[in-house]
């Protein structure tokens, strides 16, 4: 937690002018650590994301991931990706709010598709790398603003690598830049993230988001600008199938939760 904190304070000491070469430093600076993870200590499948931020896994050709994200409002999220290549995978999502409960629901107003490629392999002395687009927000659809209450990634470049220690430890970073600017926040993010394996089945996962592109002055996270740290519980039930548990925006960043945005999730791995 007070890694984060200092994360925090040290992109609010600058000005917006310097935030390209700070991250950018960072991530030279961080490119040693960076790591792909395992969901639970026997897991063999690469996790494609860390909770909302992609990671560089892969899906490998003839795999499929497939999701269900439970969020507030009676919200749900439905999702699946494709592994149609090595370095390649592509997939869809959709969904919407009030789906649970007696309301009427409304749906998001386009799908979500996400395009992921493998640039670089993991090795002893570099992390992997992928490149990729998510058109695929988290969270309810703000009308007013042409945005999620979490903004999708958009175009992002991310680097990930695996460390034996006690298990499985894996630590991400990327830049990303969102194509939703309906709130006039235009600005490149960074993110970074971990994954530490708790004996066999059980994982705990870490996601901080800058909020460099949620700042400004209709953006909902103006006037804080605290950024979004995110918490993640993995038990993993063998033969590809996951539960999660997330607390999300722990730092109150949209300033309208209390101990924080509480959601569920059910993942499953096959190979057709």
């Amino acid at each position: 937690m007070e890694v984060f904190r200092n994360f925090t304070h040290m992109r609010d000491s600058v000005n917006k002018k310097n935030t390209v070469r700070i991250v950018s430093a960072f991530m030279m600076m961080s490119s040693l650590a960076f790591g792909q993870s395992n969901a639970g200590g026997s897991a063999t499948i690469e996790p494609t994301m860390i909770i909302d931020k992609p990671t560089a896994g892969m899906l490998h050709r003839g795999n499929y991931y497939a999701n269900a994200s439970f969020f507030e409002q009676g919200g749900v999220l439905f999702g699946v990706s494709v592994g149609l290549m090595d370095r390649f995978n592509f997939g869809i999502s959709y969904g919407g709010t009030n789906i649970l409960g007696t309301n009427k629901p409304e749906m998001n107003p386009y799908p979500g598709v996400n395009v992921k490629i493998r640039v670089l392999d993991e090795s002893a002395s570099a992390p992997a790398v992928a490149v990729g687009f998510e058109w695929q927000g988290r969270g309810t659809y703000i009308d007013d603003l042409k945005r999620y209450a979490s903004k999708s990634p958009g175009f992002y470049a991310v680097a990930s690598q695996n460390y034996a220690i006690l298990g499985n430890l894996s630590v991400h970073g990327g830049l990303n830049l969102s194509t939703e600017t309906g709130d006039g926040d235009k600005d490149l993010n960074a993110f970074v993230g971990g994954e530490k394996s708790m004996g066999k089945d059980i994982s705990i996962l870490a996601e901080y988001d800058f909020g460099m592109n949620d700042n400004s002055a209709n953006a909902i996270g103006r006037n804080r600008g605290r950024g979004y740290l995110n918490l993640g519980f993995r038990w993993s039930w063998g033969k590809g199938l996951v539960l999660g548990v997330n607390i999300k925006d722990i730092l109150k960043n949209q300033g309208d939760i209390t101990v924080g945005n509480r959601t569920i999730q059910i993942e499953y791995v096959g190979t057709f």
